[in-house]
């Protein structure tokens, strides 16, 4: 009996030994992402950290996670989480591999990550008009009596309340609860004069500059906060790799140019109307007119058409490069150029860059072909040649969800393009191609339309 107790011992002993062995977890470092090739990131859709611009993934995280998995010849891989809380969540789930995005430096998170690669310290700014005679409030004092808008139920809420007793009151707060306003849309607003002041995190006043030239972002209202990418804390040689990494490329070109790409090169379209030059034949639009006919022959699109493209692009100016990439008269991007049997240097040539956009259009009118009349269809075809059609056939679902009309423009998919610039929409299930600024896409849609018509009365056949 005593012989057969021990033997049950025994085996109750390897079975709880055989269950621990089960539960250890296969290590999974840097040296296993190199052996399978591949780098997951997660980060979030934002204007800063990761979108999708004319069907091109863009962002600065994403273009230095890119740039490090080029030097280690890795390929990247994109999973989007939620919101922040998922972030940490989602990598150590083993999601992904690292948290390509700026998360706020916490003693409490210190037992569940580590901190590596890209380091920031920020803080929150006021946004404030800067033309021309405008008085610039240069100390936290000068709110006083100041209306200052910002979004509701947000930290830059929660550190107004905190400022106004600071300073024993007196700020005029203007908690901003609308579904369709984000953060990004009172800078604007302040740029328009619409409202006076907001807030927002420096390194989003500082890309948001440069879309408004007109704005100050100079006034610090908050301490620093330090954030940093991360990784799981079983992950060391990864997070070793990435802080080598970003110590020995702090100051290469390619770092300098994502930096600049974002943070400092203008986003802002051309402005003031175009002057016919005075060496064209009466009629005459611009030296491109016998491309552009040439081109509309045999198509729906009437030549003025692609003209009114071309001068939204480029100003009938062949030497330009955007700051996204889109290059050439007809402002054509490299992966769209690629998929067009274009080389990158055939966008220089305005003969095979008009040709290639005409193309494009043809490719996007089959997507948008339940869209009934052409004078409609051409404003989804707009829309998708400016800002790229998955995000247009994101504002389709949303429209089509939410009981709008999928295939008018004004007031229906309109509307829901500019809600992709919110979480609650560019979250949503029916979306695929997430975060969304769609000013500049809108204005683009009625700029080009209204300039063909003035087209067509410079040059009517």
């Amino acid at each position: 009996m005593r012989k057969l107790c021990c033997i049950y011992v025994l085996i109750v002993l390897c079975l709880f030994s055989a269950c621990k062995k089960k539960e250890q977890k296969t290590p999974y470092d840097f040296e296993q992402i190199k052996q399978k090739k591949e780098l997951t990131i997660i980060t979030l859709n934002t204007s800063t950290s990761y979108f999708i611009y004319k069907e091109e993934p863009m962002g600065y995280d994403y273009d230095l996670a890119q740039d490090f998995c080029d030097h280690y010849g890795l390929t990247l891989k994109v999973k989007v989480a939620e919101n922040t809380n998922k972030l940490v969540e989602m990598l150590n789930n083993g999601e992904g591999d690292l948290i390509a995005y700026a998360v706020p430096i916490q003693t409490g998170l210190k037992d569940s990550i580590l901190y590596c690669g890209l380091q920031q310290i920020t803080h929150q700014v006021l946004i404030q008009q800067a033309n021309k005679g405008d008085t610039i409030i240069k100390d936290v004092t000068g709110l006083i009596g100041k209306e200052v808008y910002v979004e509701d139920n947000t930290k830059y809420y929660q550190r107004l309340l905190n400022l106004n007793s600071e300073l024993g009151g007196g700020i005029n707060i203007h908690p901003v609860n609308e579904d369709t306003i984000t953060s990004e849309d009172l800078i604007e607003m302040v740029s328009q004069g619409k409202i006076k002041y907001t807030i927002c995190d420096e390194y989003i006043a500082k890309l948001n500059k440069t879309y408004y030239r007109n704005i100050d972002i100079s006034l610090q209202i908050s301490f620093d906060q330090r954030s940093s990418w991360a990784v799981r804390k079983d992950s060391p040689q990864l997070a070793k790799a990435l802080n080598e990494w970003f110590q020995q490329n702090g100051n290469t070109p390619v770092y300098k140019g994502i930096t600049k790409k974002y943070f400092e090169l203008s986003k802002q379209t051309f402005e003031g109307e175009y002057e016919i030059p005075k060496n064209l034949p009466k009629g005459a639009i611009s030296i491109y007119d016998e491309l552009f006919k040439k081109h509309a022959k045999g198509t729906k699109y009437d030549w003025r058409f692609l003209a009114a493209i071309c001068y939204h692009e480029s100003r009938f100016q062949n030497n330009l490069t955007s700051w996204a990439g889109a290059a050439g008269i007809m402002g054509l991007m490299p992966r769209t150029a690629a998929s067009l049997g274009l080389k990158s240097e055939d966008r220089m040539n305005p003969d095979l860059s008009i040709g290639a956009a005409v193309e494009l259009l043809d490719r996007l009118d089959k997507i948008f072909g339940k869209v009934s009349s052409i004078e409609e269809r051409e404003k989804f075809l707009l829309a998708a040649y400016n800002g790229g059609n998955g995000h247009i056939n994101d504002a389709q679902a949303l429209a089509q969800k939410y009981g709008a009309n999928p295939y008018i423009w004004e007031g229906n998919v309109k509307k829901y393009l500019e809600l992709k610039g919110n979480p609650e929409y560019y979250n949503d299930p029916v979306c695929k191609s997430g975060y969304f600024r769609a000013g500049q896409t809108t204005r683009y849609v009625n700029d080009v339309l209204r300039t063909m018509e003035r087209f067509k009365r410079i040059s009517p056949k």
